[in-house]
């Protein structure tokens, strides 16, 4: 395995309680401040519009976190504050209905009456998942490395390179039957060109909030998590005091993963800021506690990539998060494993109904912000 991040701690995982000898390797360690998955929360939600695929691994892939450790869900809600009636979000309220995965439509008058704290003025109404929440992020990738490690996996830490087709640690190449690449924002620097292979790696800025002084009105319990994708912003109630969570949600500039400042900018806290005025009044000239600057890893379409490498028998790709990987991540590497052993039923049971996930071209789906189509705190 290369990556240690989500999606390839948690194949390694599977790989190894499936009997592989597996060794795990990442440059700079699990939860890594660099990785996209290196900030202390993900959000955790099954809406995703029309499609019925990724609610179905969303609440699978809660049960194996809750399963590696319980505590690292924050059971908060979900509320999508919705500006029209025929948008993504009415789609999803019939998708999940569909599905039997709790879900409620909210009128204004009852969002207002549960979470006075929200200003309200051009909403229609509201999406509620009663079933989301926040995922610990770093601690949940540092967690699912820990539990590979403790059943038998080799974790090490170092830079991978390819040499044609030997992968190369160090100076020494690694032997293998095969090799897992989940590099996060590195894939495509790793792997070079292959068709199909389409990776944008922009910046993103998250900015905390420092809640108002004996308050706990902006705090977990009092206040869901919460998303308006029209206004392409979403953002968490304050965890172990850490702040309110702004995530503005447009992608910045392409960056190196390796090079970058990790400095938040004047121009995003000021839109964060001007969103609070306008939603959250209370928090408008609250101080900034703290900030992150991460990366998404988009594909054009915003579907993962998890396929087999072209040149490289054996081997496999699995990446493109996209802004919504991480809370899929234990069930993208209970997929990927069950391909990688030929363990045909399983793969079936969880393989989408069409080629999403295929090396392949894609085409950016039309009329898509494409960050804002699947919010996820990137941090």
């Amino acid at each position: 395995m290369v990556g240690a991040g989500a999606f390839g701690a948690w194949t390694a995982l599977w790989l190894r309680r499936r009997g592989a000898e597996v060794v795990l390797v990442d440059q700079y360690g699990p939860g890594s401040s660099l990785a996209t998955s290196g900030d202390e929360s993900r959000v955790t939600r099954s809406a995703h519009g029309p499609d019925a695929h990724y609610p179905l691994w969303q609440r699978r892939s809660l049960r194996h976190w809750t399963d590696l450790d319980d505590s690292l869900f924050v059971p908060t809600g979900v509320i999508w504050l919705v500006g029209n009636e025929d948008g993504g979000e009415a789609a999803a309220l019939e998708t999940l209905d569909r599905l039997s995965i709790p879900i409620q439509r909210l009128e204004v008058e009852e969002i207002a009456e549960r979470w006075p704290q929200i200003d309200l003025g051009g909403i229609a109404w509201g999406l509620h998942e009663p079933d989301g929440g926040v995922l610990m992020a770093r601690r949940g990738v540092q967690a699912v490395a820990r539990r590979f490690s403790a059943e038998g996996g080799e974790l090490r830490i170092g830079r991978v390179r390819l040499d044609g087709e030997r992968v190369v640690l160090g100076d020494d190449a690694l032997d293998a039957d095969g090799f897992v690449f989940a590099a996060g924002p590195w894939l495509p620097r790793l792997l070079g060109t292959l068709p199909g292979l389409e990776i944008a790696v922009p910046r993103q800025e998250i900015i905390y909030f420092a809640t108002p002084a004996g308050s706990d009105a902006f705090d977990v319990g009092r206040l869901p998590t919460w998303v308006e994708y029209q206004a392409a912003i979403y953002g968490l109630p304050s965890i172990d005091g850490r702040g309110f969570k702004v995530a503005p949600d447009w992608p910045g500039p392409e960056i190196d993963p390796d090079a970058e400042e990790r400095r938040v900018s004047d121009e995003r806290v000021e839109a964060a800021r001007g969103y609070l005025r306008r939603r959250f009044p209370a928090l408008a000239d609250r101080p900034v506690a703290e900030g992150r600057v991460c990366q998404y890893e988009l594909t054009p379409d915003t579907h993962f990539i998890i396929d087999r490498h072209p040149r490289m028998p054996g081997s496999w790709i699995a990446g493109g998060g996209s802004g919504h990987g991480f809370k899929h991540a234990p069930v993208v590497g209970e997929y990927l494993a069950a391909l990688v052993t030929g363990d045909e039923a399983l793969a079936s049971e969880l393989a989408p109904p069409d080629d999403r996930f295929a090396l392949r071209h894609r085409e950016a789906a039309a009329g898509m912000r494409t960050a804002a189509v699947v919010p996820e705190v990137a941090g």
